[in-house]
């Protein structure tokens, strides 16, 4: 129950952000060109907070936090008095509405820039993209390692860290082959020089984002520390509670057999569903083994399933693979210009991806996964929250970008049409098409939902 309260609370907080910034965006531009600005709404429904500006607009919160607008003098909408005429949308001309009506996706860019600005001047912990295996059949395969290598660049674009990396190779989904970059972890030479690029041949290349990564499914084996198997923490009313396992035992022998890794432990309990397995643990220097019984659940793949509810000690990481990711007060606006720009690219190349069929819909997320994507960003802390925000804000401003007629794009494109023609796109046209992009984007958001519902 807290999780659904903190997710919503922080989906609330992000949206309320972005669709502020948004609007702001309109509302600034508006008053700019001399058009009257009647009222400010974030938020649909019954109003929860109103104020009267000096200005004259009226300033709203309202109590469905899904959206905003803001509303502007127009003689298409009512009628305006003759005094007030020259303040009207309507009358100005169209190189203005298309300053106007852009200036909502252009604010959500400049948004997303300032918070990754933030992010990177507060420094965000990262790990660098060491792989120490690859994947035999896989297009990775063909990459040489003897020892833990780092990952530099992908398809020509440097990278520093995971995130980094797996944003690369979204971008690269449905091409033929593209370059990465490796090089020795604990070279001390020159990345550039010591750096070796091997070509993948992605033409067989398929995954499902739902059940693995672009990172694990291109066959890259992640570098990671042994798990020490001390348990950290024991779920209540579990196998391993019932069973008299404590925190801060040490797993030694499963099944008389000794204890190699987590992943080998994993791998034992989970075919033991519903059946007795015994461990031999360490509590306070004497050796104690107990019975355990997994409990039976169901995964994600329909399969049935030991668990036992313990979780291991976090493993450390080495020094050298730990840094913070930042930058000095002007450097961090070239990074964050940088990385919205990168994200703007891929958000489009995965826009044009599901017309193609590289991607599927079923990857196409709506309020309830952003709200859990806000509320685990929100966890894991500000810095976090902050890049979500900004990539969120990025596919906002490029969603209303999309050409159609209930979106800022669609008004874009009648603007430009008219700017072509010399006269403006006619009313029962337009209407047609804010029918038809109505029905289109009503289709969309509910096979978002749908998605949304089947992931949970």
């Amino acid at each position: 129950m807290f999780d659904f309260f903190w997710n919503l609370a922080s989906f609330i907080v992000a949206l309320g952000i972005l669709i502020a910034g948004h609007e702001y965006g309109h509302f600034w531009v508006a008053r700019k060109c001399g058009v009257k600005v009647e009222k400010f709404s974030i938020g649909f429904g019954k109003a929860i907070w109103r104020k009267t500006g000096k200005d004259g607009t009226e300033y709203v919160i309202a109590m469905i936090p899904l959206g905003g607008y803001v509303k502007m003098l127009d003689e298409r909408v009512e009628d305006v008095p003759e005094h007030l005429k020259h303040q009207a949308f309507n009358r100005k001309n169209v190189w203005q509405r298309i300053a106007i009506v852009s200036a909502g996706p252009i604010a959500n860019f400049i948004l997303a820039i300032i918070a990754l600005y933030a992010m990177y001047l507060i420094g965000v912990p990262s790990i660098k993209p060491v792989i120490d295996t690859t994947t035999v059949g896989s297009p990775a395969q063909v990459i040489q390692l003897d020892e833990p290598h780092q990952v530099t660049a992908v398809a020509g674009q440097k990278v520093r860290n995971w995130e980094e990396v797996n944003l690369a190779l979204v971008g690269q989904i449905g091409s033929d082959k593209f370059d990465i970059s490796v090089m020795p972890l604990n070279t001390l030479a020159d990345p550039e020089h010591a750096s070796k690029t091997y070509k993948l041949d992605t033409r067989n290349w398929r995954f499902d984002p739902e059940k693995e990564s672009p990172i694990t499914a291109l066959g890259l084996g992640i570098f990671r520390p042994a798990i020490d198997p001390v348990i950290a923490a024991i779920t209540a009313n579990s196998a391993a509670e019932l069973a008299g396992l404590k925190v801060g035992d040490k797993i030694l022998n499963i099944n008389q057999q000794p204890y190699k890794d987590w992943n080998g432990f994993v791998d034992v309990v989970q075919t033991s569903a519903n059946k007795q397995i015994s461990m031999t643990v360490e509590r306070q220097g004497e050796r104690l083994t107990l019975d355990v019984t997994p409990q039976a659940i169901v995964n994600g793949k329909g399969e049935e399933v030991g668990i036992v509810g313990i979780s291991p000690t976090a493993p450390q990481w080495p020094e050298n693979m730990r840094f913070d990711l930042e930058y000095g007060m002007i450097d961090s606006v070239t990074a964050a210009v940088d990385k919205t720009w990168q994200l703007v690219v891929v958000s489009f190349k995965m826009i044009g991806k599901l017309f193609t069929g590289d991607v599927s819909v079923k990857n196409l997320s709506g309020p309830i996964s952003i709200a859990q994507g806000a509320g685990t960003s929100a966890t894991y802390g500000l810095v976090h929250f902050l890049g979500f925000l900004a990539l969120i804000s990025v596919n906002l401003g490029i969603i209303n970008l999309m050409p159609l007629p209930v979106l800022d794009g669609g008004h874009l494109l009648y603007y430009f049409v008219e700017v072509i023609t010399g006269k403006p796109v006619p009313e029962k046209v337009q209407e047609i098409g804010f029918r038809f992009g109505a029905a289109l984007l009503l289709m969309l958001m509910s096979i978002a939902l749908f998605n949304d519902f089947a992931r949970l």
